[in-house]
């Protein structure tokens, strides 16, 4: 679900893709029957943006929080548990009131602490991405590399977790899975086309690959 605006160019470039228009109706039809739902990618921070995240937050459905979800987040926080939350250390710095050097200083007490904070399961991106539950269980994933600093890369993401989700794994394996498969997606590409110039969408071959591991997909 998008701005109407956007349907038009989405389509366009991904005709395959259904989309809709983020009104309250579809919104609401879609948090009816949906298993999971991700919210934030594209969403911005309008009067609009809030009253779609509001709806999201009465649905009982569990959820990842991304992007401007997370920024909004910041401004009016509130716990649960059966939510993920994927911020870069920009966002962590902001949801934690503190500063990007501060996290990146002490990653693994700045992911304790927004658990601490926000409940569910924490997702911490950069190097050595860490996922960590209200539950105080703890992953570090030691793939990836430097190429992956590139727009829409989170989104990928945010969208293979809550894949996995939606088929009843928890919300901590469904993390930790798809941080390691989006991360060796990257790798695969790093390896055979270099980091330089690594676009969000070349990892779409290599990860169907690692979700399928006993077929051959060209």
């Amino acid at each position: 679900m998008t701005h109407a605006s956007n349907i038009p160019a989405i389509l366009s470039a991904r005709p395959e893709l259904m989309v809709a228009e983020a009104s309250d109706e579809k919104l609401q039809e879609a948090l009816e029957w949906a298993d999971m739902l991700v919210i934030g990618p594209g969403l911005g921070q309008s009067q609009r943006a809030r009253q779609l995240l509001n709806q999201v937050k009465k649905s009982k459905k569990d959820t990842l929080w991304d992007a401007d979800a997370l920024n909004l987040l910041a401004i009016d926080p509130d716990t649960r548990q059966n939510r993920i939350l994927t911020p870069h250390p920009g966002e962590a710095a902001r949801l934690l009131g503190s500063t990007v050097s501060a996290v990146e200083r002490d990653r693994l007490q700045a992911a304790r602490e927004l658990t601490l904070r926000y409940g569910g399961v924490v997702v911490l991106k950069g190097a050595g991405t860490l996922i960590t539950s209200f539950k105080d269980e703890m992953t570090i994933a030691d793939a990836g590399n430097p190429g992956m600093a590139t727009g829409g890369m989170g989104d990928v993401l945010s969208g293979v977790i809550a894949a996995l989700a939606g088929q009843k794994l928890s919300l901590y394996d469904a993390a930790c899975a798809g941080v390691v498969a989006h991360s060796a997606a990257a790798d695969a590409v790093a390896s055979e086309s270099g980091m330089r110039g690594m676009l969000a969408s070349d990892l779409f071959i290599p990860l169907r690959r690692f979700v399928n591991p006993d077929m051959n997909v060209k």
